[in-house]
């Protein structure tokens, strides 16, 4: 049985057997392994770039060169890598049409789309405490 979250994916319900859910991995400390499969998507949706490119993606369909205007201060390199690898996790469409100049169109899968509402809440959430962050830095600084 599934209980659904306005604008989210399903959510599983816990029913004592389930052991997938992420808060049970992480008691048992699956994630935290240093061979759990899950730390490689952590550490490609949470990169530097990944987390910027998946709240772009989710308001619309773009091409590179929109991506890349939007996603202030990644060199092409680095913007071709992080999606060429959330292409490989299935967290990114890439659809070329057969024009020229050559026309790719980025957008996030079903997945995608799950995993950058997650990361914008969190983007979101440190927006609204960056004052907090800031002030913490600043006292740790005094007290160095």
């Amino acid at each position: 049985m599934n209980r659904h979250i306005e604008n989210e994916a399903a959510v599983p319900e816990d029913d004592g057997v389930s052991d997938r859910r992420l808060s049970t991995r992480v008691r048992r400390g699956e994630l935290l392994n240093e061979n759990c499969p899950s730390r490689d998507f952590l550490r490609h949706l949470t990169s530097r770039w990944g987390v910027l490119v998946l709240i772009a993606l989710l308001e619309k369909e773009h091409r590179f060169s929109e991506l890349r205007r939007k996603v202030g201060g990644v060199s092409e390199k680095m913007l071709a890598q992080t999606l060429q690898t959330l292409e490989a996790d299935g967290i990114v469409n890439r659809v070329s049409h057969p024009v020229v100049p050559p026309h790719v169109d980025y957008s996030l899968t079903p997945i995608g789309r799950d995993a950058a509402l997650k990361v914008r809440d969190l983007a979101d959430w440190i927006e609204l405490n960056v004052d907090r962050f800031v002030d913490a830095r600043n006292d740790s600084h005094l007290t160095a």
